[in-house]
């Protein structure tokens, strides 16, 4: 075992503090990577907050991993010494079941093993990115090509692929008009991959402070929420929204800007339930759809597409010592568009 410097919430809604955790040793399929550049997603911090139910406690958040391979098991024959990779939101699942052999490891019927917050196969709890080393099985690893720098690329394991995946099942592309619903660390990435796919795009968001940057990303149009003329005008309009916002929205509201047979796909994960009149989608066979991360092979997918178009997430890097005030900014929604740990700092 190694012991490595991370960061740490010792409770629940604790402030995160630096100490050190043990890592495994490298078994004969695992990849020991040094981590260079870690995310901060919405979800950690809903996670150290228990905002999702019982967590496991102390918990080093942490899934969006980019980093050099410093180590590997005598079985690994995917990465060598040097390469640069990326971990997501899952490090094992059962491979077992019909999603798993799809490539669709985080619909695993018996569950993923999650990044942090999870237990592992051999019964240890799992840590995430907020750290100076991981290692995980080769199969739960991703190339990240040579034209992204670690730094942006970082985001791209979840927020990217979050974007990607229901932009690409849905058919985003030349004529399509497609609307991201908030203008945050999932939603810019909407934007840009959107444009890139050929969509016509339009971002929803609460408010037109961030007009410039979604016009300057690849939005063709852009609205406020908060202006009731907004769900007049738009009406009917949209073949595909994508909802990246955490809290609870009037659902009801935002499928009329559906035309029939039009999508609202949710990536976005309230705490709180929502209501529904079901009239909403029964009217004009509207669907109201969810979406989570993507799987191992479609996230190579993403990175490869990102790296083709110049794609990476708008970030401020910060110092590990900065992550409570990265907290409370992301929750203040004072961030553009995704806080990025350098680790070398832990």
């Amino acid at each position: 075992m190694t012991t490595v410097a991370a960061y740490a919430a010792p409770a629940a809604k604790a402030p995160l503090e630096r100490t050190t955790i043990e890592r495994r040793a490298v078994r004969e399929f695992d990849v020991l990577i040094d981590i260079k550049f870690a995310g901060i997603c919405h979800s950690d911090i809903h996670q150290v907050q228990e905002g999702w139910g019982e967590a496991i406690f102390p918990m080093v958040p942490g899934h969006e991993i980019a980093g050099i391979v410093s180590e590997v098991g005598p079985g690994v024959t995917r990465y060598k010494v040097g390469d640069r990779v990326g971990v997501g939101c899952m490090v094992d699942s059962c491979r077992e079941c019909d999603n798993c052999k799809a490539g669709q490891e985080q619909y695993c019927v018996k569950g993923n093993v999650q990044t942090y917050n999870g237990i592992g196969k051999d019964g240890e709890p799992t840590y995430g990115g907020y750290s100076q080393k991981i290692v995980v099985d080769e199969n739960f690893v991703v190339r990240i090509p040579d034209g992204l720098s670690l730094d942006v690329a970082a985001p791209l394991l979840c927020a990217g692929i979050t974007l990607y995946s229901p932009l690409k099942r849905w058919n985003a592309g030349p004529g399509k008009k497609v609307a991201i619903l908030g203008m945050g660390g999932l939603g810019h990435m909407g934007v840009k991959i959107a444009h890139a796919l050929g969509a016509e795009v339009t971002v929803l968001s609460q408010s037109l402070r961030k007009k410039d940057d979604g016009l300057r990303l690849g939005a063709d149009h852009y609205y406020a929420t908060s202006d009731p003329k907004t769900f007049q005008e738009l009406q009917a309009t949209f073949d595909l929204i994508v909802s990246t916002v955490s809290a609870p929205l009037d659902f009801n509201a935002y499928l009329t800007l559906l035309k029939a047979e039009g999508v609202l796909v949710n990536v976005g994960a309230p705490e709180e339930p929502i209501s529904l009149n079901l009239f909403s989608v029964i009217g004009g066979g509207k669907t109201l759809a969810g979406s989570m991360i993507g799987g191992i092979p479609e996230t190579q997918e993403m990175l490869d597409f990102c790296a083709a178009h110049g794609i990476g997430s708008e970030i401020e890097l910060i110092e590990a010592s900065e992550v409570n005030t990265a907290y409370e900014r992301v929750q203040s929604s004072d961030v553009r568009y995704r806080f990025v740990i350098d680790t070398a700092t832990i």
